[in-house]
Formats: structure tokens, C-alpha cells, sequence
């Protein structure tokens, strides 16, 4: 190939990776800022009520951590650990979502949270952004329970029991899972690049529990957003994997009972009784007049015919007319 057929099909290869840029990025302008913007216009301050309650949750436990007192109060309501009851865990994972770490500056950790929930609220809906946030976090805490079940060993899974009394992620998790779970579902490449990657450089540059519960948090968002609009397709594979249940056999014989309702009887004509019979009738008060049976058809009258004379007398009138 000469050296300008070359540099033709590396302008035509930049030209087309450039367009390429371009129209992800223009689409991802608009799915990711453009479109919760408009929502935002339409909605008012109503579409931002998660963003503020979670940064008010969040600058509440952060000042009440801040007393001796208060940090116990916040530890018993809002601490998360391995060590703990599997019960107690459910119960305070919740609460978790507004206790941040007190090693990291708080008003980044507000900033990030604020836009993570202002956003996944005008594009997913409140309900389905609590659902994220929730099962986002509950992944990681229950997979860093695992891992601290296993020890140390399995090929760099386990950890070891130490970690156990180590504090829970706090509401990072819930805004690495909503900022991925928008990436997928948005097809947000640039979102999911900066979402992912920094949580993989920091799960290898601090090796910490933290960092492998973000990971957790990531796949789990990946998972669900790959499963979005597919409702229908999930319930029919979880339904092929149920067993049918099987109706029992009908007996060849005997009678078949309807399941039908008897027909109601009909109800019997009220019997009254007949007026007392006297002299006279009462002048006031005829006599109620009431439908009397019809008459059975009559039968036709046979012609009478005269009466045929009986033998004897026959015989005894010839014998007079003859006698002398």
C-alpha cells in the first residue's frame, strides 16, 4: 500500500471514530442531563425531594457524630457490621444509607449523593431509585459477610476476621449503584467508565473492605440494570423453572356431581281460609271474588234412541193377537 492509500485509511478511520465520539456523547448529553432537566422544568421541587432528604440525613449524622454522645446514638441506629446478627443488619442497613464515613470530607460525599439521587429520581422514579440504593447496599454487606466467613485463602476471596468489626460503606455504595445502574440503562459509556474504573483503581491502589463492597455494589447494578424492561421474559424463565403442578385424576366411575346451584323452589301459593258460612252475607263487605278452576272440556251427548221391546213382551203380544 503506498503512502497515500495509507494516510487515506487512517483519515477515514479517525473520521469515523470521531463521529462515533460524537454521537455518544451528544446522546448521552441528552439522556443522562438534558432529559432529567426537562423533567425537572415539568415536575418543579417536587422531583428532588430524595436529593434533599438524603444530603439532610446526611449533614444530620454527620453533626450528631460529632458529640460523644451522639456518635454512640449513630453507631447503634446507622452502624453496619459483619460481626453483627444477621437481623440487626437488615434492621439498621436503612438507616446506613445517611451515616457517612467520618475519614472522608463530608461535603463531597453530599455532593456526589445529592446528584447520584437528584438524577436517578427524574429518570427512574422514586420507588425504583430506593429499590437501587437499597439492594445496591444490601449486596455489598452481605458479600463482605461471606468473605469474612471464608478466611483468608480462596485465591484472594476470604478476609479476615478483623474486618468484621470494620464499619459498613455507608451511602457510597447506594450512589456507585445508582450512577452505574443509569450508565447501563441510559447506555451511558463515559458515566460508566468514570463510575466503574475509579472504583476498580481504588479496590487495587487501598485494598480494603470498602473497596470490594463498591465492586459488589457495581456488578449488582450492572446485573440489575441488564434486566430492566425484561419483566416479562423473567417471570416466564422463573415460571419454566417451577414445577408444574399436576391436577388430580377424575374417577372413571361413578356419578358426577353438577357443580352448579340448585335452582331455588319456587314458593307455594299462601293458603287462605274460606269465609264462614252464615245466614246472610255481610252488606259491606262482598264476598272477594276468586278465580275458580277452569271446567274439564265436556263430553259430546250420545243420541237417546227409543227402547227396544224385550222378547217376552214381543211374544206375548203375538200370542194375544192370534188367540181366538
Amino acid at each position: 500500500m503506498s503512502r497515500d492509500g495509507h494516510g487515506e485509511l487512517v483519515r477515514s478511520v479517525l473520521t469515523r471514530l470521531a463521529r462515533f465520539t460524537g454521537r455518544t456523547l451528544r446522546g448521552e448529553w441528552h439522556a443522562i442531563v438534558v432529559d432529567p432537566v426537562r423533567r425537572l422544568a415539568r415536575r418543579g421541587p417536587s422531583g428532588l425531594v430524595l436529593a434533599v432528604v438524603a444530603a439532610s440525613g446526611v449533614i444530620f449524622f454527620h453533626d450528631l457524630a460529632q458529640h460523644p454522645a451522639g456518635a454512640i446514638w449513630v453507631r447503634r441506629l446507622g452502624g453496619v457490621t459483619a460481626d453483627l446478627p444477621l437481623w440487626l443488619s437488615l434492621l439498621r442497613t436503612p438507616v446506613s444509607l445517611y451515616v457517612p464515613a467520618l475519614d472522608l470530607p463530608v461535603w463531597a460525599g453530599i455532593t456526589q449523593l445529592v446528584l447520584a439521587f437528584a438524577l436517578a429520581e427524574l429518570a427512574l422514579g422514586r420507588a425504583r431509585t430506593l429499590a437501587i440504593a437499597y439492594v445496591t447496599t444490601l449486596a455489598g454487606t452481605l458479600t463482605a459477610r461471606v468473605m469474612i466467613a471464608l478466611g483468608p485463602g480462596w485465591w484472594g476471596l476470604g478476609l479476615p476476621p478483623e474486618c468484621g468489626r470494620v464499619l459498613d460503606t455507608g451511602p457510597s455504595a447506594a450512589v456507585v449503584g445508582l450512577f452505574t445502574y443509569l450508565a447501563v440503562v441510559r447506555r451511558a459509556p463515559v458515566v460508566f467508565t468514570l463510575t466503574g474504573g475509579s472504583m476498580v483503581w481504588e479496590s487495587i491502589a487501598v485494598p480494603n473492605l470498602a473497596g470490594r463492597e463498591h465492586l459488589i455494589a457495581v456488578g449488582a447494578a450492572i446485573a440489575l440494570g441488564l434486566l430492566h424492561g425484561r419483566r416479562a421474559r423473567v417471570r416466564a424463565v422463573v415460571r419454566s423453572l417451577l414445577p408444574t403442578r399436576k391436577d388430580a385424576p377424575v374417577p372413571a366411575s361413578g356419578p358426577v356431581r353438577a357443580m352448579t346451584d340448585p335452582a331455588p323452589a319456587a314458593d307455594p301459593a299462601p293458603v287462605t281460609d274460606p269465609p264462614p258460612v252464615t245466614g246472610r252475607a255481610p252488606a259491606t263487605d262482598p264476598a272477594p271474588v276468586t278465580a275458580s278452576a277452569p271446567a274439564a272440556p265436556s263430553r259430546p251427548a250420545r243420541a237417546q234412541t227409543p227402547p227396544q221391546p224385550r222378547q217376552c213382551d214381543a211374544f206375548r203380544t203375538s200370542t194375544r193377537a192370534g188367540a181366538p
